[in-house]
């Protein structure tokens, strides 16, 4: 930014606002446009790819880009979806009453978790502030949805404050400006409020006021001080820094109990693929059971898969009402056409009570009312056996007042107008009588003035700069009365005003100014009026989202042949014939997923070591268990022939290799990371998915602690129940010393030098990985095939009694022995060299061939 000896009145202007909001992309309002400067300009332009210029400041030049004003919808969502904060500054008072410089100011601060822009919201996903406080090893944390009015609690270690972002996902993070935060979430939006902020004193004023109460008892949380003071410091942002202080739609405050709900972390929301697709174009699990209709619906059906349930009973109610949609398919597809005439009401009354709901948007709360209330008609006929939902409140004389004093169409903006209703306002009917019988007025007086003075091409028009005026062709200017005021000279005529027509000017627009006042009050009268029913409202809407998800799980249910789960508070998983619900839906046409029985328990077959070779389908029937019990505890029917499903209260995945690199960890480094948090963490209720455990190290050093980990799951007095994915077919051994460890294999089908993947779960160990076959599946070259048989068969020849480290010994024993009394010195100096540079224990087999081979060609060979 150039620099300036003299900043113009403007820019001081701007440079005091924007020192206020120094971490804040200021948008500020110049007449017509919202203008950016200096950094801010250079990003704005970057971000949203408009043109950047430069302005004049004083003897200097400052970096400009800018908008116009009414296209501020659409260039705001990308600055915001960047992770910017944004601070509209707008202008305080009317330019045309002001001399000099018009008075401005920040009426609201936009940042990535504070906004109702519904360019920048998700409809379906919650857009969550999270606010941290932290006490020694403990944290107190709030979550705030302010387009929904959602405010949840809770407190924890660690592992509690993990698990609450990965499973709400927080848009943006508060925090104390003395206090550092975690590291695993530095590359979220974090911002550091001042100390003042996280005060309990000043966070349980802050929330009895707003709740008008005495105390917390009433939320159940008045032991929670680290939470309240989390909670406290959210109110101090959204007043007190992003302007929100219209807040009457946050009507109460939830605890997530954290002992209701089956735990997983983060590794296992990525591998089981729950609400994200592990790659583009993929589906995610949430992508194949989300049939709801509505915002409502669809946010509520993200919560539970990511929240299941632990209570048998509760579950129960919700499968027992989707089995009941399965039943009245005639009510159901007459609930869903209601539901998809229903709009985002969370969101509507967040609108609403921060007084930014627009004319259009209380229209369609009007119809939303009134499809409900056809739902609430529809489901009155089976009050006898619809005991699993609340009923739904009524609501006619809302919907009655609201048709009575809305018009029909409504315009997006109030000042567009037509907004209230005929005989609503004695008052507006008189000034819209006034405004609507202006043409006739005008029509008469033409043909009036016309008769009088004879000129017969005269007419009467308007424009914006001195407004009604008679305009006469230069042919009959002769007949001109003498009391018409000439106010501007054309080419082929000229241009008069009269007493009669400013008079009437005035009395039109009068009219308009006077409507506009009139109906914006009105509005606002009609809005505060809907605001005594914001309680009711949002507990329809909370009924609604339950009804919706059950139809759409019931539409599921029947459409991809899924049945009821059994579920109990045993300990033993019986799946028959069950399926993969992601992988099922991406088969081509025609083709059709092979189903497999499972069974594990904590007395007999705790431990299963599957193996088999790559792409038989191992990781699939990993992920496929945990996703059917997940479905079950969500209240979902499941992609089975037959479950039966003790409660688990965890479930956690080791899949996939990959290094972080940010963090300078390799991927055995990740991978043991990874194990060490399942081995520290583990039930009597958990799940444990692992698939190639140790694979990321050397072959000796990867079966040990593939065993090791297998023993010691095997020896935990949780006995959690344990898939085990491996290459390591040493494992198979592992079920002749550990009488709850059962060997199985994916099946295939041998046909000369090609297999035919059976994708068949059978009792017993594979001998086999069969990786030669598969490489040739991919298309490698021939060549490198053929060496690979020649290596394989090697390798095999000299494993005596199936031991792998006495067939690797012997195999690099054999390689070895080389005449090397034969060669000249300086080659067998660099040989020395070239095997003291090697690390055996961090050695692969593949990467012993290849220093094998490289050995080879320095002897001539």
């Amino acid at each position: 930014m150039a620099k300036s000896t003299s900043e113009t009145p403007l820019m001081k202007q701007y440079n005091t606002i924007k020192a206020k909001y120094p971490d804040a992309l200021l948008l500020f309002r110049v007449g017509d446009f919202y203008e950016t400067f200096g950094t801010d300009a250079i990003r704005t332009s970057q971000i949203l790819g408009i043109v950047l210029t430069k302005r004049r400041n004083g003897e200097g030049f400052i970096e400009l880009a800018g908008f116009p004003h009414h296209s501020v919808d659409s260039y705001l969502p990308k600055l915001v979806r960047a992770g910017l904060r944004v601070a509209i500054c707008d202008q305080l008072e009317d330019p045309k009453s002001v001399k000099g410089i018009v008075k401005r100011g920040v009426t609201e601060l936009i940042t990535p978790g504070v906004t109702f822009n519904d360019q920048v919201l998700n409809s379906k996903k919650n857009n969550f502030l999270l606010s941290i406080h932290k006490e020694k090893e403990k944290y107190g944390l709030a979550l705030v949805d302010i387009s929904t009015g959602e405010l949840l609690v809770c407190e924890g270690n660690l592992q509690k404050l993990l698990h609450v972002v990965n499973t709400f996902d927080p848009s943006e993070i508060i925090y104390q400006r003395n206090k550092e935060l975690p590291t695993q979430l530095k590359n979220k939006n974090a911002f550091k409020l001042e100390d003042w902020a996280y005060q309990f004193t000043y966070a349980q004023e802050k929330l009895q006021n707003h709740f008008n109460t005495n105390s917390l008892k009433g939320f159940g949380i008045e032991d929670l001080q680290l939470a309240i003071t989390a909670a406290g410091a959210i109110f101090a942002y959204l007043v007190e820094d992003t302007h929100h202080a219209l807040l009457k739609h946050i009507t109460k405050i939830s605890k997530i109990p954290q002992e209701d709900y089956l735990m997983m972390d983060q590794f296992t929301l990525r591998n089981l693929e729950i609400v994200y697709p592990s790659s583009a174009g993929g589906k995610s699990l949430l992508d194949i059971i989300d049939k709801t209709s509505t915002a409502m619906g669809g946010r509520l059906m993200r919560r539970r898969i990511i929240l299941p349930l632990k209570s048998v009973a509760e579950i129960n109610r919700r499968l027992a009402l989707v089995e009941f949609f399965n039943k009245e398919e005639t009510l159901k597809f007459s609930l869903i056409n209601h539901l998809k005439s229903i709009s985002d009401l969370d969101r509507l009354m967040g609108k609403l009570a921060s007084e930014k709901i627009s004319p259009k948007e209380l229209g369609y709360l009007r119809e939303s009312l009134k499809s409900i209330k056809e739902i609430k008609t529809e489901l009155a006929k089976y009050h006898d056996v619809l005991t699993w939902i609340e009923p739904l409140n009524d609501l006619s004389e809302l919907i009655e007042f609201l048709e009575n004093h809305l018009n029909e169409e409504l315009p997006v903006n109030i000042s567009k107008g037509n907004v209230i209703k005929a005989e609503i306002s004695k008052e507006l009917d008189q000034l819209r009588n006034i405004q609507n019988t202006g043409k006739g007025f005008l029509d008469e007086m033409c043909e009036r003035e016309t008769e009088r003075t004879g000129i017969s091409s005269l007419k009467i028009s308007f424009n914006g700069v001195f407004g009604y005026y008679i305009e006469v062709r230069n042919s009959h200017k002769d007949k001109v009365p003498p009391e018409w005021i000439r106010k501007q000279t054309l080419v082929n005529a000229e241009r008069y005003i009269t007493a009669e027509l400013k008079e009437y000017e005035d009395q039109i627009f009068g009219a308009e100014d006077k409507i506009s006042v009139l109906e914006h009050q009105l509005y606002r009268n009609c809005c505060d009026n809907v605001m005594n029913y914001i309680d009711l409202i949002q507990e329809n809407a909370a009924i609604i989202a339950q009804i919706d998800v059950a139809v759409g799980l019931s539409e599921l249910s029947v459409a991809e042949s899924y049945t009821k789960p059994i579920l109990n508070d045993g300990f033993a998983i019986d799946l028959k014939e069950a399926r993969h619900p992601i992988i099922e839906k991406a088969l081509n046409l025609g083709e059709k997923y092979i189903p497999n029985d499972l069974y594990l328990d904590k007395d007999s077959q705790q431990v299963i070591m599957i193996t088999g070779p790559n792409m038989a389908g191992k990781s699939a029937i990993l992920r496929q268990t945990a996703l059917v019990c997940l479905l079950a505890q969500i209240g979902s029917f499941v992609p089975a022939k037959h479950a039966e499903i003790g409660i688990l209260d965890k479930i956690f995945t080791r899949v996939g290799a990959s290094d972080n690199i940010s963090t300078g960890e390799s991927t055995f480094m990740v991978e043991m990371n990874e194990a060490a948090s399942i081995l520290n963490n583990i039930s009597d209720r958990s799940l444990i998915l692992l698939d190639e455990i140790g694979r990321g190290t050397s072959t000796y050093d990867g079966v040990s602690i593939a065993w090791a980990i297998g023993e010691y799951l095997h020896a935990h007095p949780t006995k959690a129940k344990t898939l085990f994915a491996t290459h390591y077919h040493e494992l198979n051994e592992m079920t002749l010393s550990f009488d709850r460890i059962k060997n199985f294999h994916v099946a295939i089908q041998e046909n000369k030098d090609n297999i035919i993947f059976l994708r068949k779960l059978i009792t017993g160990g594979s001998e086999h990985s069969f990786g030669i076959h598969v490489a040739k599946l991919a298309g490698m070259p021939a060549a490198v095939l053929n060496r690979a048989k020649e290596i394989l068969k090697t390798l095999e020849d000299s494993r005596p009694n199936n031991s792998s480290k006495k067939g690797v010994k012997k195999v690099t024993e054999e390689s070895m022995q080389l005449s090397f009394f034969q060669l000249d010195d300086p080659v067998l100096e660099n040989i020395r060299e070239e095997l003291t540079k090697i690390d055996i224990n961090t050695l692969t087999p593949i990467e012993a061939l290849m220093k094998l081979n490289s050995i080879k060609k320095m002897i001539g060979k």
